[in-house]
């Protein structure tokens, strides 16, 4: 599942291969774009910013979002000038970037819009700082959270206006180190600048990681979590079984109850 972290290292790796290059062709598979041609156009950085991706290129920003299954793979380029293999289906793929030396291929892309520079604002002006960015600010941060004291914490955090990098696993594991249960009021969280803290050391934990670990143990299967995915399993503190729900958000109400998961006896409701 993206979080910032993994859009931190989409856009490192994307990085290595794009910036500063020159583009041999593009394909846009997204009708508003089919008929735009970067080739000839240098590629001059890519960014990350919370979960979304910039490409600037040509007085143009590339603006992507992953959403749940979006993905950058990048391919190498032979000798010969011929691409290797895609290693996924060829119909979601979204947009394809080529350079003499990779192909750089955006699968399953929640978003996909190419702005003009100064229209970038349009695409992220709105998140909140970003915890593994240069403008993270984790005053400000604190200041998003409880301007609205009333809200759900789990809803706040997953609020990318409030900071920016915090997808579903990182939500519920946070709750579950902070003692309380997502749905619990941010007034009434007991030490939130923690909070913002360990999802700042966490995210910055794994942005170099393959995998995802928020134990600080193996990064995969249910070692790797504190309670998210492990409905029905011991709680690794206390023993007690983990929980499951689903937590809609009122500010959101178009977009589908998240799951959250928690211990009875480490976050009670």
């Amino acid at each position: 599942m993206p979080e910032g972290d993994t859009v931190w290292r989409q856009a490192r790796d994307l990085r290595k291969v794009l910036e500063g290059q020159v583009l041999t062709s593009s394909d846009f598979r997204v009708p508003a774009y089919a008929t735009l041609d970067l080739a000839g156009s240098t590629l001059t950085s890519v960014q990350s910013r919370g979960k979304h991706l910039l490409m600037y290129v040509a007085g143009l920003v590339i603006h992507s979002h992953l959403s749940m299954e979006g993905h950058w793979d990048i391919y190498p380029v032979s000798a010969t000038g011929r691409a290797a293999r895609w290693r996924r289906p060829a119909f979601t793929a979204r947009a394809v970037l080529t350079t003499g030396q990779a192909t750089a291929v955006g699968f399953s892309l929640g978003t996909l819009e190419v702005l003009p520079e100064a229209l970038v604002s349009e695409a992220v002006g709105h998140l909140g700082p970003d915890l593994l960015g240069a403008d993270w600010d984790a005053g400000l941060a604190l200041h998003n959270l409880l301007d609205r004291p009333e809200r759900a914490v789990g809803l706040a955090l997953l609020d990318q206006r409030n900071l920016a990098g915090i997808g579903n696993v990182y939500r519920n594991d946070l709750c579950f180190l902070g003692g309380v249960h997502p749905a619990r009021p941010v007034s009434e969280v007991p030490n939130l600048p923690r909070m913002v803290d360990l999802a700042k050391r966490l995210l910055e934990a794994n942005k170099d990681r393959s995998g995802r670990s928020t134990t600080g143990g193996p990064a995969h299967g249910e070692a790797a979590a504190w309670v998210y995915g492990l409905a029905g399993k011991p709680c690794k503190r206390c023993g007690a079984t983990i929980r499951y729900a689903t937590l809609a958000d009122p500010d959101f109400p178009v977009r589908a109850a998240r799951d959250i998961y928690w211990c009875p006896r480490c976050q009670p409701d």
